[in-house]
């Protein structure tokens, strides 16, 4: 129904209840379901509820569950500023990871830097500078200006009020945090990201592109009430 040519600037009508019938002749397996339930649990860290789902679903979770917790220990130390206790998860995991990605080491040692820097310890945070990051951006023209940009956070009395206080927000733990844990699952010959935010964000496109040639229910509130007509 999705097929049908309108004159310009008119907007074909497609009921809830014809909607709703469409969806419905929509075969998607409960293996599908159950696999695309399980790649999230695991991609995002929930190994309790990845087993407790493996039992009840019969789903195979297709990593070794255990590997999930040493993964989640480092993400958490670098959500929580333990930068020094996550890169030594890292290396009790992959002595190698660090040294195989030279920009990642980088930005985990930045966190480093940034983590002295809110706890106000200046001294020591210019010494990480000129021993860790700056040889990083000698060695990496590309990290160069990047090197330069969290150094300049020594320049200010009070960084948390300076231009550059982003850096200190916990969102930039997060991304720091989120691309090591996606450099972890490249390792361990993971997907980098769950299915299912991907598959989301595929849907609200294709909804606004459709809302665009046609007048109809929205496919996030169908499911949300579970398909039933009004």
């Amino acid at each position: 129904f999705f097929s049908s040519i309108m004159p310009p600037g008119m907007k074909q009508e497609i009921s809830k209840t014809e909607f709703t019938k469409k969806m419905n002749e929509v075969n998607i397996s409960r293996e599908s379901l159950n696999k695309l339930v399980m790649n999230y649990l695991v991609i995002e860290g929930y190994k309790d509820a990845a087993e407790e789902f493996q039992k009840e679903s019969g789903t195979p979770p297709g990593v070794d569950l255990e590997s999930i917790t040493d993964r989640m220990a480092i993400r958490n130390a670098l959500q929580e500023g333990n930068v020094t206790e996550a890169i030594s998860r890292v290396n009790d995991l992959n002595p190698e990871l660090l040294d195989t990605e030279p920009a990642l080491h980088f930005r985990v040692k930045k966190q480093e830097f940034i983590e002295l820097i809110r706890k106000g310890d200046v001294e020591s945070a210019l010494t990480f500078a000129e021993e860790q990051l700056a040889p990083a951006g000698e060695e990496n023209g590309d990290l160069l200006e990047e090197m330069e940009n969290v150094m300049a956070l020594l320049a200010f009395p009070d960084p948390e009020q300076s231009p550059l206080k982003h850096l200190l927000d916990l969102a930039h733990r997060q991304k720091t945090a989120s691309e090591l844990n996606a450099a972890i699952l490249a390792m361990q010959c993971q997907e980098k990201e769950s299915k299912l935010p991907i598959l989301l964000k595929l849907i609200v496109w294709a909804q606004a592109k459709l809302d665009e040639r046609k007048s109809m229910p929205s496919c996030m509130d169908q499911w949300l009430d579970g398909g039933e007509d009004q």
